[in-house]
């Protein structure tokens, strides 16, 4: 479906140049955000906390996704270019203390 969006200048020539390079298109960055934003979050999920002892909610599991099964969805569902971009995602360094 095509729709119209008025975006900052700035931050679409951001993203533009992000996109090139990805080598994706940015019509595939804006349904990537789109997807990863209005994805389900565990927080908005009160199936995922089970109180502690101290009576504060506490989270049941991490819900770690297994990064092989995610790109095989993503290639299985034909789209190349998702797949890409989720590849060349940026990481979140795991801190433990």
């Amino acid at each position: 479906m095509k729709t119209t969006l008025d975006i900052d200048d700035a931050l679409l020539a951001d993203a533009k140049a992000v996109a090139a390079r990805r080598r994706t298109t940015l019509r595939a960055m804006v349904e990537h955000a789109l997807r990863r934003e209005l994805a389900p979050a565990a927080a908005d999920d009160p199936a995922a906390f089970a109180p502690a002892a101290s009576g504060l909610p506490r989270l049941k599991k991490r819900g770690a996704v297994n990064p092989n099964a995610e790109l095989h969805r993503r290639l299985a569902e034909g789209d190349v270019e998702e797949a890409i971009a989720w590849l060349d995602r940026p990481r979140r360094a795991l801190r433990r203390g």
